[in-house]
C-alpha cells in the first residue's frame, strides 16, 4: 500500500469513530446530526483516497463523493427541519423528549 493511502485511511477512520461515539453518547439532536454528517465525511475522504491511489486515472471516486454530498445536503435539510418543528412543539432538542415521534 501506498504510504500515503495509509495516513488518509487513519484520518478517515479516526472521523468515521469519532463520529459513531458522537452518534451514540449525544442526547443532542443537532450533534446526533453533526456526528451523521462526520461519518458521511469519512466515506468521502475513503471514497477520494482509494481512487487516488488504486484508480489516479478514473472518477468513480469522485462521482461517489459527488452523490454522498448531496444526499447528505438533502438529509441535513430534512432533519434539520424535522429538529425546528420539534422544538416548536417541545421547546427542547432533547432526544429523550421525542418519545411521540417513535409511533
Amino acid at each position: 500500500m501506498h504510504p500515503g493511502l495509509n495516513h488518509l485511511l487513519f484520518v478517515s477512520t479516526s472521523l468515521f469513530f469519532i463520529g459513531v461515539y458522537g452518534f451514540f453518547t449525544r442526547r443532542n439532536l443537532v450533534t446526533i446530526l453533526m456526528s451523521v454528517e462526520l461519518i458521511l465525511n469519512s466515506v468521502n475522504l475513503n471514497f477520494i483516497a482509494f481512487n487516488k491511489y488504486l484508480w489516479p486515472h478514473r472518477l468513480d471516486g469522485a462521482f461517489f463523493t459527488v452523490f454522498v454530498i448531496a444526499i447528505a445536503a438533502a438529509e441535513a435539510a430534512v432533519a434539520i427541519a424535522i429538529i425546528i418543528n420539534l422544538y416548536r412543539s417541545h421547546q427542547s432538542i432533547d432526544v429523550e423528549k421525542a418519545e411521540e415521534l417513535k409511533y
